[in-house]
């Protein structure tokens, strides 16, 4: 693998597919002493839920130690350069995971870090929550390969890091948005590259039904997320019609599994109620960010060791 892991591209489909094994071993042998003696930074300027227990458990469980820095303490960019705080915590610690608000900051600390930087979201993508959304695709399917996949709403940095990560393995994916949401020109021509490259299609549409049909997999996330709040009542309007219930997730296949990264808005892009149905793993989804986690760490901070 590279140093870092800013983007799914950063990874190749053997390297993928070697991640998700290795979390599912990692989620079945239970706690270890493999990163014994390694501290990871964990710098937000966002807040988390997830990502942040997520990341300290996952050292936790591998021995490790984990040390969290909110934004009032470290001010990315403001208070201090970005490029210092790179030259300055990689002396600390053995690895970075950043949480911001734009790509940039991420490429930046990466180029100026000599130790591993994680992108933990970005405005352009989250690889991590790709990486949990595979290990749980392959968990309840058996496989990867030759499943599709349905995203259903804003073309979003996780509709792109999901875009990505389902043509990588050979997953077919069709997303609907609306008009004025859809998928950058450039990510969507380099999931395209990738899904001929590994046996899988991409399809777009504006309609949510279509994009759903024959679907062993549906998906959404928020249509308005964080920094976008003033854009909430014009994102309601320009999605209606694209919110997931019931009815949508009959018109996939019969064994169909819904997901959503969370946090969810009930009566917005999903129906209430509809993270009980026993069509949805969204909990099962969250749990696996700490599995495909500890794998990701280790073949960062202890390549070759993974067992």
């Amino acid at each position: 693998m590279k140093k870092d892991l800013l983007s799914i591209s950063d990874l190749d489909r053997k390297e993928a597919e070697a991640l998700i094994e290795q979390a599912l071993h990692m989620k079945r042998e239970g706690p270890s002493s493999l990163l014994a003696g390694k501290t990871l930074a964990l710098l937000f300027e966002k807040p988390s839920l997830r990502t942040k227990v997520s990341f300290q458990m996952a050292m936790h469980r591998l021995g490790g130690h984990s040390i969290y820095m909110s934004p009032e303490e470290v001010g990315l960019g403001k208070r201090e350069p970005v490029a210092d705080v790179a030259r300055e915590l990689s002396r600390y610690v053995d690895a970075i995971t950043a949480r911001t608000f734009a790509h940039e900051t991420v490429r930046i600390l990466a180029e100026h870090s000599p130790v591993p930087v994680i992108n933990a979201l970005s405005d352009l993508e989250h690889p991590c929550q790709s990486l949990a959304d595979l290990l749980t695709i392959r968990e309840k399917k058996g496989k990867l390969s030759g499943l599709t996949l349905a995203y259903v709403g804003d073309g979003n940095n996780v509709a792109n890091s999901l875009l990505l990560a389902a043509c990588l393995v050979g997953v077919n994916f069709s997303i609907a948005t609306p008009q004025g949401y859809q998928l950058e020109e450039g990510m969507l021509n380099r999931g395209k590259e990738y899904a001929a490259a590994g046996g899988s299609r991409v399809r777009t549409t504006t309609d949510p039904y279509e994009a759903v049909k024959d679907a062993d997999v549906v998906y959404t996330d928020v249509w308005t997320s964080m920094g976008q709040e003033k854009e909430g009542q014009k994102r309601r309007h320009a999605f209606s019609g694209f919110q997931v219930d019931t009815r949508m997730l009959d018109a996939a296949k019969k064994d169909v599994i819904f997901m959503h990264p969370l946090p969810a808005h009930p009566g917005e892009e999903i129906a209430p109620g509809l993270l009980d149905d026993p069509r949805s793993v969204v909990f099962d989804e969250a749990e696996n960010r700490l599995h495909a986690q500890k794998a990701l760490l280790a073949r960062l901070l202890a390549p070759g060791k993974e067992g």
